[in-house]
């Protein structure tokens, strides 16, 4: 595994979108290979923390009990900036959120975090091919879902976890041409924002959808 950032203190320079990347995945490494190192978990740096938040990553992802940010990607108190909504579905909470990260918190990269076998997803799937409606506010997260469904069917997928992979990237899609703020920020290069799919077996992360530079 290649040397990789660390999660900064709010004294040290600011990462670019890549190295947050980076960082990201070399927590993900360490976390699949069972040698996580538990990082800025202390009661010394939570101390540190009172006065402020400075993450470097902002993760937009399932509401999923399996699917827990901070143990995937072996982060700490302060790191990381995490939004969950089943299905990882949008709306104004979640934009006013993301809004809040890049604008104010000016953090570097936007990760869209989506899971095989999600509930959500499956909902979605069995909605369209059945023509039958979940109760209650579920129908809510089917219809925001159903959109990428339709275009994994377009190009022929029509398993849950290939329409899993097509929902980060249309979410990625969706969150920057919805966002006034976070467009503006992906083409002016301050934020980056990218698609990862995690397999609840293994605990990797798969790379999908990127918009902006993290080279």
């Amino acid at each position: 595994m290649a040397s990789t950032p660390t999660p900064q203190s709010p004294s040290e320079p600011r990462l670019t979108p890549g190295e947050v990347y980076r960082m990201l995945e070399a927590g993900n490494d360490r976390f699949v290979a069972g040698t996580p190192g538990h990082p800025n978990q202390g009661a010394e740096y939570r101390s540190s923390l009172t006065s402020g938040q400075h993450p470097k990553a902002v993760i937009f992802g399932c509401a999923d009990s399996r699917l827990a940010a901070e143990i995937i990607f072996d982060v700490g108190l302060g790191d990381v900036f995490v939004i969950r909504t089943a299905g990882q579905v949008i709306d104004d909470a979640v934009l006013g959120s993301l809004e809040y990260s890049v604008d104010v918190l000016d953090i570097p990269l936007v990760v869209v975090l989506g899971h095989d076998s999600c509930g959500a997803v499956t909902a979605a799937v069995e909605s369209y091919e059945t023509g039958r409606m979940p109760p209650g506010f579920i129908r809510s997260l089917v219809e925001r879902i159903t959109p990428s469904v339709l275009a994994a069917q377009r190009k022929g997928i029509t398993d849950v976890d290939g329409t899993v992979a097509e929902h980060v990237d249309q979410t990625c899609d969706r969150l920057v041409e919805s966002s006034r703020h976070l467009y503006r920020a992906v083409r002016d290069g301050r934020t980056a924002v990218i698609g990862l799919t995690y397999s609840l077996a293994d605990g990797e992360t798969t790379l999908g959808r990127v918009l902006g530079d993290i080279d």
